[in-house]
């Protein structure tokens, strides 16, 4: 299955630091490792990697001629346990440096390139501060966590020429790309609504907790960061931070972005004149979280609608799916999710498009990276699948459902200006208030 519930269980085994899959049998090096010329060698270092920081990573430790040379993390734990998996991975990652402090790594002068796995609240000022210390980026999804964070970054990368790539895998995935070009080719007719929707039963908040002393070994006040200054709780600590307006924005920022992207894409879609939305903490008020577990939101644009749905804690979605997109049109309906995709003919349509289910075929995280060390090598932003301008649209949109639920509005949209019609929106919502001293970089 090529879901991300399948895709993180498949990966558990590698990030857990086994072996036992391993196509070398009983050799300590993980990856085939060919020779590369030495100019053509990209070292790199990996901050924050608990999570899909660390899928990236070792999908970067793939790629031939490619060294990781740092690891980041406030997580004293995590950082001892990928440092033992990545000397199993790569000949001589026993000299590899280990940091607390991302600035540190930042004054290395090997690196190359950094892989950002933060939480969210993070993106942007890693990402900025790494474009003017020289480095390109691969920054996990969402870009930022805020409007205004979006538009710093494509200033940063823009200002310090730096190749810069979002972590929306999706947009190296062969059948993703051959769905949009079905879409392009006008069979379905005039598409009228599109349909985005994430349904996920293994997402649930965490209990309500007492607030604690943080686990021994994590940093917390640099794992806070810019963030509001707050007592540890374990409930809104690794994964769980999703759940929670300080550092991300629920499942419209963390899944909204990998599936809203091809609803805009296959709309060739710029930014929705006005979005409303309702929802709430409907499933799970017992649980602890603040952004809603359902959501259902509207973007206008000119010549169609585009919603989206979201519940946690369940899986049964439309189409028998548990997140997609349909495009629905006069003729057939193409549905497209993370398994494949396929057109269902309009019953009283005379046009004749069914086309039977298209499968995936490859590994869209290993094929992302891969695009982005060639960017790196080659300078060749236009080269990228996912460049931070396109991950800043995306990201951009969803923020936009999520203000609009927030406030309780339905907002106009100036697209001249760029911001809300209403201002008193703009000032509460635009832009990310830093705490604690962080500020970010003015570009």
């Amino acid at each position: 299955m090529g879901n991300r519930r399948n895709f993180l269980q498949q990966s558990s085994v590698l990030l857990g630091g086994s072996l036992a899959f391993s196509p070398f049998g009983k050799s300590k090096v993980l990856f085939s490792r060919k020779q590369v010329p030495a100019t053509d060698k990209i070292n790199i270092g990996a901050i924050g990697i608990n999570g899909m920081g660390w899928a990236d990573t070792t999908a970067a430790l793939k790629i031939p001629g490619v060294n990781i040379v740092a690891l980041c993390d406030v997580d004293n734990n995590v950082l001892e346990k990928r440092l033992g998996e990545l000397k199993k991975m790569q000949p001589g990652a026993q000299s590899i440096k280990a940091y607390n402090d991302y600035r540190k790594m930042l004054e290395q002068k090997d690196i190359d390139a950094v892989i950002i796995g933060t939480p969210d609240h993070w993106h942007a000022l890693i990402m900025i501060e790494a474009c003017m210390a020289g480095k390109d980026v691969y920054v996990e999804k969402p870009v930022g966590n805020s409007i205004g964070e979006c538009r710093a970054m494509m200033a940063a990368k823009n200002k310090y020429s730096r190749m810069a790539q979002c972590g929306q895998w999706q947009r190296s995935q062969q059948h993703f790309k051959d769905a949009v070009d079905f879409v392009y080719t006008g069979q379905l007719g005039n598409i009228r609504t599109v349909k985005v929707w994430c349904y996920q039963g293994w997402m649930k908040p965490g209990p309500v907790v007492p607030d604690s002393a943080p686990p021994p070994g994590v940093d917390y006040a640099s794992w806070l960061g810019p963030a509001p200054t707050r007592t540890f709780n374990a409930s809104r600590f690794h994964f769980n931070f999703r759940w929670f307006w300080d550092y991300a924005g629920g499942l419209m920022t963390d899944w909204g972005v990998h599936l809203l992207d091809y609803g805009l894409l296959g709309m060739k879609a710029d930014v929705p004149k006005s979005i409303s939305a309702l929802g709430g903490r409907f499933a799970y008020p017992d649980l602890y979280e603040e952004t809603p577990d359902t959501l259902t939101t509207l973007y206008e644009f000119d010549t169609f609608n585009l919603v989206w749905d979201h519940a946690m804690g369940i899986d049964n979605g439309s189409y028998n799916r548990d997140h997609g997109i349909a495009y629905i049109g006069n003729n057939a309906t193409l549905v497209l999710d993370r398994n494949g995709w396929e057109v269902v003919e309009e019953k009283q349509s005379k046009y004749k498009v069914s086309k039977p289910l298209a499968k995936v075929s490859d590994n869209g995280v290993d094929k992302h990276l891969a695009n982005f060390i060639e960017a790196v090598r080659s300078r060749k932003a236009e080269g990228l699948h996912c460049p931070i301008e396109a991950g800043a649209h995306v990201a951009t949109v969803a923020q936009m459902g999520n203000i609009a639920f927030r406030s309780g509005l339905k907002l106009e949209w100036d697209k001249e200006r760029g911001k809300f019609a209403d201002e008193t929106v703009n000032k509460k919502y635009f832009m990310k208030e830093y705490h604690n001293g962080y500020k970010l970089p003015v570009i």
